[in-house]
């Protein structure tokens, strides 16, 4: 079995996630509220900040902010350790390994995360504008049109034109892959 080294330092650090359900199913959009329980749920146990979050119909990509970043493990464990304890049983996948039963999974998420340590601004811009790209790359809908992201905060912020990330990729955004 792969062993996984994963770099954190006891600094606030904002960190890139990527988590996938499990076989790709898409659960997540029918069960937002869910998921947006287990965020506040997981905020009462851990001091973080979600600068930047897309949520796909069978992913997520997320920007947190945290005071110790070694935390980030448990930060990502506990969200999806809520949403998995209180999702509808009709959501739970009832074919799964043994070794899936042994480890009392239930179906709902891969195992393993992608994560990325952000290293500067501009890593951290590229990694903003990849989340809120994520609603084109997948299903051809633009940003503004995707309610599952921050986006639309970004906007109000004055980060992003409200039209930012066309069709026509004048952003030059297409050849972003953090998946």
């Amino acid at each position: 079995m792969a062993t996984f080294r994963r770099y954190f330092n006891n600094q606030q650090e904002y960190i890139f996630v990527t988590f996938v359900t499990y076989n790709r199913r898409e659960i997540l959009i029918p069960n937002i509220d869910l998921f947006k329980e287990s965020i506040k749920y997981t905020k009462t146990k851990f001091i973080f900040d979600i600068f930047a979050i897309a949520v796909m119909q069978d992913h997520c990509h997320i920007i947190i902010n945290t005071d110790n970043s070694q935390e980030a493990p448990l930060i990502i464990k506990s969200l999806k350790y809520y949403f998995s304890s209180n999702i509808p049983d009709e959501y739970i996948y009832q074919n799964i390994s043994e070794s899936a039963k042994k480890r009392n999974e239930k179906g709902i998420w891969q195992r393993r995360y992608y994560d990325h340590i952000i290293r500067n601004e501009e890593d951290l811009f590229r990694h903003v504008d990849y989340i809120h790209y994520n609603s084109v790359k997948h299903y051809n809908i633009l940003p503004k049109d995707w309610k599952y992201s921050s986006f639309i905060n970004f906007v109000k912020k004055d980060w992003y034109d409200i039209n930012w990330c066309n069709f026509n990729d004048e952003y030059k955004i297409k050849e972003l892959n953090f998946e």
